[in-house]
């Protein structure tokens, strides 16, 4: 059977395709025919008496089979209604229930009860221009319930001007005509959505403003059929109302250099509320100069400000930093700096500082800092610190350090330093120290990897070498030692630190009536195992004594190394002896009754080096505990 004509005809493929056409506005026509009966559209008969007005839209929800969403603020839940209808729609119902200031909208399952929005009006008058200089007034009102807004910030980009509305949501600003044909005025207010508004230049104009407030999930009500789950759409409207109010409290932290001690010292409360109020407006300049905060080139918009210079004759306040800035006093910017800054007294940053900061007095960064910092007193990071950190008296790192930190009095770092801590009392490191401190008095690393250089050295944990008269490793080496050998026959020592390095203070005497002698001194050892069981060990120890031979007039130094070989009987006892050798420095050429003299006692075959120095090879012997 051959093929018909019709089929490669194009009048065939025509008919074809309007056929087509026909049939899918058919389907548009009864998909749009359902849509139309909405929720709102839906027909109930209600019959209510002094009902209170949530109890009134749950049996509405439940008759209807939808869901009610509402904010809080909006509605008295608790009023009373009374009300008779018969086949009306929902939009009727409601409509009776409450007044023209509400409106209603569907959304999937959903009605939504809101404040009608107010109309904004603008009134303009076109024949009045000052000196190029135009004004803007006008009153910002609260979207859904027409209360006035105050301390709202009204404010135009370009022109960094920007003004407060009073108690009564009133403001005025005064604008630099320009030759644009149109011009944006911003309006933003925490907890209220950002509002843009295009206004004519080169006339002055009055507006009537309105704003929407950001809703909290801590403010919606849901009001659901009985017996019926939520659906997902709730639960997806509700995550994004978390992330909503997330987002707010993380942008409000951007205002956190105005909480610090010296921003709420030295800037004002305006200057403070509009931090708050355009915490997501930010723009650069190329420079600014200015006397205070607020009296400068950029006004009362200087915080919003990155600059790349910025010159402060006493004090500036600013967004941020890329390049160079210096106070004469103090420079408090909100966001990063780098990479110069420096003032008399003091910098505050809220941001990342890159570069070099001085100051005067003081420091304080409120994030990371990768820089050399110097400061006369005191530098603080709340963040993490690289680099290399001075202060005349002390720096304070509440995270990890890597660097350098080198002050007069302390250094602090709330978790791991990896490099040198070097003050002339106090270094500590809350976490891990994998590096160097030194100290004139006292360090602590809760878990030592490196080397501890003090007078009392204390870690939690160590890893590495602690140097200094009183070492203590918490959970560590200690133990409680009592020896004899040639000189004294009873000694006692106090052994602390870790196996590979730990510290002696030890003291002895030789009892009897005419041959006493008392001993005090320090010492290092460390401990070797010999085998895997780790019950035998070679302890080698260095240590040096003052001897008291009956008179302070003479000096009598002993030092010594002896080689103990320690066998562990238990987990508390063990038992060592050795050979040693001493080497006396003495400038005593008498004995004197009652104490022995000379040192070592006869039938030991002395090395002399000097008239004053002399050794010889002795014993030592005795138990440890611990």
């Amino acid at each position: 059977m051959g093929i018909p004509y019709y089929y490669n005809n194009r009048e065939f493929w025509t008919m074809k395709k309007s056929r087509a056409l026909h049939v899918l506005i058919f389907i548009s026509f009864i998909s749009i025919s359902s849509f139309g009966q909405g929720l709102l559209s839906k027909s109930i008969s209600l019959d209510v008496n002094r009902q209170r007005l949530d109890n009134v839209l749950e049996i509405l929800s439940n008759k209807g089979d939808f869901y009610f969403s509402y904010s809080s603020h909006i509605i008295k839940k608790d009023s009373l209604v009374s009300l008779s209808a018969r086949n009306k729609s929902v939009k009727e119902i409601l409509a009776l229930l409450f007044n023209t200031t509400f409106e209603f909208k569907e959304s999937g399952k959903y009605v939504i009860i809101r404040k009608a929005p107010i109309r904004m009006t603008i009134v303009t008058n076109k024949a009045v221009v000052v000196e190029k200089v135009y004004s803007v007034s006008g009153y910002v009102y609260d979207d859904q319930s027409g209360l006035a807004i105050n301390e709202a910030s009204v404010y135009e980009k370009k022109l960094l001007a920007a003004a407060l509305t009073n108690n009564e949501g009133y403001f005025k600003l005064k604008l630099k005509s320009s030759k644009a044909s149109t011009a944006i005025l911003n309006i933003s207010k925490e907890f209220y959505e950002d509002t843009s508004i295009i206004i004519e230049p080169r006339h002055s104009q009055e507006l009537t403003i309105t704003m929407m407030p950001v809703e909290r999930e801590e403010d919606k009500v849901i009001i659901a059929p009985e017996d019926y789950l939520v659906p997902d759409s709730v639960r997806k409207e509700l995550a994004i109302d978390t992330i909503v109010k997330k987002a707010v409290v993380s942008a409000a932290d951007s205002a956190k250099v105005e909480r610090t001690g010296m921003g709420r010292f030295l800037l004002s409360t305006k200057q403070k509320i509009q931090s708050v109020n355009l915490r997501k407006f930010f723009t650069t300049r190329p420079f600014q100069f200015s006397l205070v905060p607020g009296l400068g080139s950029h006004g009362s918009m200087s915080g919003q400000v990155v600059n790349n210079f910025s010159f402060n004759v006493f004090g500036g306040y600013t967004a941020g930093t890329n390049g160079l800035e210096i106070g004469g006093l103090f420079n408090i910017d909100k966001k990063e700096v780098k990479y110069l800054q420096a003032a008399g007294l003091f910098n505050v940053v809220g941001g990342q500082v890159k570069g070099l900061q001085i100051a005067g007095i003081n420091n304080t960064v409120l994030d990371t800092v990768k820089a050399l910092q110097a400061a006369g007193v005191n530098n603080f990071v709340r963040g993490k610190f690289h680099g290399l950190q001075i202060a005349g008296v002390n720096n304070l790192v509440t995270d990890s350090v890597k660097g350098m930190q080198v002050a007069g009095v302390a250094n602090f770092a709330r978790k791991k330093v990896s490099g040198v801590q070097i003050a002339g009392v106090i270094n500590f490191s809350n976490k891990e120290t994998d590096g160097v401190q030194v100290s004139g008095v006292f360090n602590y690393s809760k878990r030592l990897k490196g080397v501890q250089i003090g007078l009392i050295n204390i870690s939690d944990s160590s890893d590495g070498y602690s140097i200094g008269l009183i070492n203590i490793v918490l959970k560590g080496y200690h133990k409680l030692s009592f020896s004899t050998n040639e000189i004294s026959n009873v000694n006692a020592a106090f052994k602390s630190g870790n196996a590979k390095l730990y510290s002696i203070l030890q003291a002895g005497l030789n009892t009897g009536n005419t041959e006493r002698v008392y001993s005090f001194g320090y010492g290092l050892g460390s401990e070797l195992p010999l085998n895997k069981k780790k019950n035998f060990f070679i302890n080698p120890e260095l240590g040096s004594q003052y001897l008291y031979l009956g008179s302070w007039d003479y000096t009598n130094i002993l030092n010594k190394f002896q080689l103990n070989l320690n066998a562990r009987l238990n987990k508390y006892v063990s038992l060592f002896a050795g050979p040693s050798f001493s080497v006396l420095i003495s400038d005593q050429q008498t004995g004197i009754a009652g104490y022995r003299f000379p040192i070592p006692p006869s039938g030991y075959k002395t090395i002399s080096f000097s008239n004053k120095v002399s050794g010889w090879f002795g014993w030592n012997a005795g138990i440890n505990f611990f």
